[in-house]
């Protein structure tokens, strides 16, 4: 079934409150300064600050660039 396009629409990062993206198993917020990513258990966003964690510059700039985002 996967996340809702709709969902992720309305979601933002819980830390930054910006917007996110879908990436696999991951929402991942397209903040550069913080590079947030959030996992998606059983098709359930968990969106908890405590949950996420800091992606790599160079894998969070891939994934912006895939959903058409700037990096910064």
């Amino acid at each position: 079934m996967g996340v809702p396009e709709d969902l992720i629409e309305i979601l933002a990062c819980p830390e930054t409150k910006v917007p996110v993206v879908l990436e696999g198993d991951w929402i991942v917020s397209t903040d550069p300064a913080t590079r947030r990513r959030y996992p998606v258990k059983d098709d359930i966003p968990i969106m908890l600050i405590e949950e996420g964690e800091t992606m790599d510059e160079d894998e969070w700039k891939a994934v912006m660039k895939k959903h058409g985002k700037p990096t910064g």
